[in-house]
């Protein structure tokens, strides 16, 4: 090969490699996990178990880490454009791929409905006349709009809306700290500490277990930032940005939810509204009120922007490798952009704008177990993957058992609360299916 010819390839190879930074995909991380899971889906944990739901954010941190050092030591390993569902593929086949990668376009689809819910309750906080299924319309014709910006687009309104939304919980927590002491005034200085130990826990065992579920789905996004790890300058250094970023998230949210459960009566942190709000309307903040409401909105469509994005890139790698219809991989000539998969997206979106329809009291509380249940199952074969793929020592084994225990009390939980058995069994159904068709193709990928 001569000079020139050599010096081509490693022209293309560094067009290949990405442009973030490990703190760009930190901050973009924050983003994606900072969403409706944490800032309305709280509201439904704390509503089973009180106080004891810090305990489970521990908890639920811990197998987040966990499940996220798996992905990040795989792709530091071998980076790969079709990030989890293809290691997946690598450690037990073709069908593993196949049924991961449908696994997670579900589970996505089911926590869009969950997120537009999400920004319509918080929109009628405004304009309580307004249908539901109108507001979760608007929202999705907008968040496609952001999405057919294409990437670089797509990653700066979820790093600007990022800031954002860290600011505001940053700023929740400044001013709690304030008017606990009295600081801002010796009318407003007030705690509500639980008196007796059935007030920590409220619920008993049976409510913390039942809202470790809720817990969990505060984290999610971390697999979108799995999907991003391929933009990184330096593969190596995702399980650096995956540790600053899961550090730091957990410390807002036990520190904000801890404040949040002090400055608020219990009884009045209700599933229809933020936990954050509710607390700003006990200290008669009502300016607060509103800005911090938009703040939620914010925070909402963003985690929306970025479920369509990852879920609409994956689905065309799916159709890539032959595991969808070809329609589902078409592109833009002019940008490459995947038109052909958000179409199905778009298909989904309206499917959960009906249910919005028609069920408006409760589909926030189905949809968002039935999502989050799914999002489990996707951890649960990253864990899986890793486990086959590295081949840890007795230290990297007992962190992947200890996720897969924490993850599996999670799903078994939901059986035992009647509010979330519906989720369990929508997210069983569409296990169902998945594995049917799978079964159905093995014989075919064995030709």
């Amino acid at each position: 090969m001569n000079d020139s010819a050599v010096e081509q390839t490693k022209a293309k190879e560094k067009d290949k490699k990405g442009t973030m930074t490990w703190w760009q995909l930190a901050l973009f991380g924050l983003g994606t996990t900072t969403g409706t899971g944490f800032l309305l889906g709280s509201s439904l944990a704390i509503e089973k178990s009180g106080f004891s739901v810090i305990l489970n954010f521990f908890l639920a941190a811990i197998g987040t880490f966990f499940v996220f050092q798996s992905l990040a030591k795989m792709f530091a390993k071998h980076s790969e454009k079709g990030s989890f569902r293809t290691y997946s593929k690598q450690a037990f086949g073709h069908w593993a791929g196949f049924s991961h990668g449908w696994v997670y376009w579900s589970s996505e689809m089911l926590i869009l409905g969950s997120q537009l819910t999400a920004i319509g309750l918080f929109t009628r906080f405004w304009f309580p006349n307004i249908p539901l299924w109108i507001l979760t319309s608007g929202y999705a014709v907008l968040g496609v709009g952001v999405v057919l910006l294409g990437t670089a687009w797509f990653e700066k309104t979820v790093n600007l809306l990022a800031i954002i939304k860290l600011a505001a919980i940053v700023m929740f927590i400044i001013l709690a700290c304030l008017v606990i002491p009295g600081f801002l005034g010796a009318d407003n200085a007030h705690m509500h500490t639980p008196k007796t130990f059935q007030a920590v826990f409220k619920g008993g065992a049976m409510g913390v277990w039942t809202s470790l579920i809720y817990v969990f789905f505060c984290f999610s996004g971390i697999e979108v930032m799995g999907i991003m790890a391929a933009e990184l300058k330096d593969p190596k250094e995702a399980p650096k940005s995956g540790r600053f970023m899961i550090v730091t998230i957990t410390v807002l949210f036990i520190v904000s939810i801890g404040l949040v459960l002090l400055v608020t009566p219990i009884e009045q942190i209700t599933t229809q509204e933020s936990p954050f709000v509710s607390a700003l309307k006990d200290l008669h903040y009502q300016v607060l009120v509103h800005i911090f409401n938009g703040v939620l909105i914010i925070a909402g469509f963003s985690g929306l922007v970025a479920s369509l994005y990852s879920v609409t890139l994956v689905m065309s790698m799916i159709a890539d490798e032959g595991d969808a219809p070809k329609l589902f991989a078409k592109r833009s000539k002019k940008r490459q952009f995947p038109y052909g998969s958000l179409g199905l997206t778009l298909a989904g979106m309206v499917i959960s704008i009906t249910v919005a329809l028609l069920l408006p009291n409760r589909v926030y509380e189905y949809i968002t177990t039935a999502g989050g249940l799914m999002l489990l199952y996707t951890w649960l074969f990253i864990l899986f993957a890793s486990q086959k793929l590295l081949k840890p020592k007795a230290w990297g084994r007992a962190q992947t058992y200890t996720a897969i225990v924490l993850l599996l009390a999670a799903v078994v939980g939901t059986l035992f609360d009647q509010a979330t058995r519906p989720g369990f069994f929508i997210s069983l159904a569409c296990i169902s299916i998945i594995g049917t068709v799978t079964f159905f193709l093995r014989k075919r990928w064995s030709v």
